[in-house]
This record gives structure tokens, C-alpha cells and sequence, in this order.
């Protein structure tokens, strides 16, 4: 199976704090608005510096409000459009429309958080796990997915694809998806356990788990590439923006090198207009849930 090649992206200046955002330029070419956080321009301070985006891990609360509004600014998206859930390292769902409130989809527990209707962010938090963005080219339609190392095993991603290209009669194939920074294989190392888990849950002749180490290392970003073009996404419909959370902490934030003690990346896209002029597709709403793989 052919790899992904991962390679820096462009980024997109904070005209102001002198931050970055990370985008894709997949997701710009087919005029999706998006960004993948770095920890750079933001006034949080001490573990937390500089751009934490996520509230109740110890940061100032303000400061993370501050941060928050200026990355959404960055994206030209209020706060209320923008949508965040409860991440538990599962497999649920959770598809949001313009009657949803912000805040109480933040109280709902799902790994991935899709929109139909243009205008509506979706985002997830990661501070090490795989940020993925999902997006229908035609139809405008998006997902953000959070996959941890028990998320994929789950098979969160491929789950989230089926369940939307079937909710717009569309083939999995006809979307495409951009991969954000997250720890890689050098610094993953596993247990026995998860390097099985993973192994089993990968497609045939995927290599996901490495032992070219004293101990097991997963790939997670090989786990999620071949579970993409299982469904038949060409290589060139997948974008690895790069960046290793672990290994880069000028850059990351990092949950196991900082042990626990750190900010959290938010990684994000908003849906968009249809691309013709004809008749809009379905906007369906509500939520699908389950923590187990589909067949």
C-alpha cells in the first residue's frame, strides 16, 4: 500500500501575535477554510505557553478564552459556530446543524463531529493524537476527527466516512482528508497489548507497528492512511501536514512528553456551499452512535 508522504505545510501567519496556523493545501485547493493549531501565539504562560485552546486542564481560564478568540478570528468564525464535543477516545459521532448550541454539544461525548450545513465549524483537541479532517469537495459537507491509538483501533475515522457518504449517497472515494501534527512512530512506543490491537485492527498488508526499536512503536499515521485507502481514497485525496507533538516542543504541545502538564491543539473546518449550481443535497442532522468498527 503507498505511502502518504509527510512534508511540511503552508502556514498561515497571525498577522498580530506572530503565531502559526497549519493548513492544508489539499483542503485550500477545494476552498475548505481550516486550521490545525500550533502553540505559538497565544498569552498562556508556563506549560501552557503560549496558544492553549483548551479549558479545564489547569490554565488561566481567561487566557484561554483570549487564546480561543484569537485563533477562531484567525478563521473568521464566531465561537458559536463553532463546535467542539466531549472526546472520550472512542468512536462516536455527532453531526451538528444550525439549531445545535455550542455549549451543549461541548457536554456531549463523541470523537467526531461532522456538518452538512456551510457556515458550521467542527473541531476536535489533541495534545499527541491524530487530528483528522475530513472533506466532501462537492457538496461543501466536513468532519473532524479525533483518533487516539484506541480510536483508531476502533476504526473512527473509516466509521465517520461511511456513515457521511452514505447520509449523501456519495462514495467514500469522492472525499478527501488532511492529517494533522500528532506524535509519530519514533516517539510512540507501545506495549505488546496495543501494538496488537492495532495490528489487528490495521487493513492486510499495512504495517503499522514497528520493531525496529528495543520496544514496540505504533504508527498511527500508517494506521489512519491505510484505513483512508481501504475505502478507496486515492493517495493524492490524503494530506500529511506533519509535525511530531512529541519531538518538536517549541512548536507542540505534548501530552506524554510533558507528562500530563501541557496545553491542547485544536484542529478544525468549516462546511461550505456546494461547488454546482444545482439542487442542494441532504442536510442531515442528528447523531450516530457506537464504539465498534463497521464491517
Amino acid at each position: 500500500m503507498p505511502a502518504v508522504a509527510s512534508r511540511p505545510s503552508p502556514e498561515r501567519l497571525f498577522a498580530r501575535v506572530g503565531g502559526v496556523i497549519l493548513t492544508s493545501a489539499l483542503l485550500s485547493r477545494h476552498g475548505f477554510v481550516h486550521g490545525f493549531s500550533t502553540r505559538e501565539g497565544g498569552v498562556s504562560e508556563g506549560p501552557f505557553a503560549s496558544l492553549d485552546l483548551s479549558h479545564g486542564l489547569g490554565d488561566d481560564e481567561a487566557a484561554v478564552e483570549e487564546n480561543r478568540a484569537r485563533f477562531f478570528g484567525r478563521l473568521g468564525l464566531a465561537p458559536a459556530r463553532a463546535f467542539e464535543a466531549s472526546q472520550v477516545h472512542g468512536a462516536s459521532i455527532r453531526i451538528v446543524t444550525s439549531v445545535d448550541e455550542a455549549a451543549a454539544v461541548r457536554a456531549e461525548e463523541a470523537d467526531a463531529l461532522a456538518a452538512f450545513e456551510p457556515g458550521l465549524g467542527v473541531f476536535v483537541r489533541t495534545a499527541d493524537c491524530v487530528p483528522v479532517l475530513l472533506a466532501h469537495p462537492e457538496s461543501g459537507a466536513v468532519a473532524a476527527v479525533h483518533a487516539g491509538w484506541r480510536g483508531a483501533v476502533a476504526g473512527i475515522v473509516p466509521k465517520t466516512l461511511r456513515i457521511l457518504a452514505s447520509r449523501l449517497a456519495t462514495e467514500p472515494a469522492s472525499w478527501v482528508a488532511a492529517i494533522g501534527p500528532h506524535i509519530r512512530v519514533g516517539a510512540f512506543e507501545i506495549g505488546d497489548e496495543v501494538a496488537a490491537a492495532m495490528e489487528e485492527a490495521a487493513p492486510p498488508g499495512a504495517t503499522v507497528v514497528s520493531r525496529d526499536f528495543p520496544r514496540p512503536h505504533g504508527d498511527l499515521t500508517a494506521l489512519v492512511v491505510a484505513q483512508l485507502r481501504e475505502l478507496g481514497l486515492p493517495a493524492e485525496a490524503i494530506d500529511d501536514v506533519g509535525g511530531c507533538t512529541h519531538d518538536e516542543p517549541a512548536r507542540f504541545f505534548s501530552h506524554r512528553r510533558d507528562a500530563g502538564r501541557t496545553g491542547s491543539h485544536l484542529s478544525g473546518i468549516v462546511a461550505r456551499d456546494r461547488v454546482d449550481a444545482g439542487p442542494e443535497g441532504a442536510r442531515p442532522g442528528g447523531r450516530d452512535r457506537g464504539t465498534t468498527r463497521e464491517g
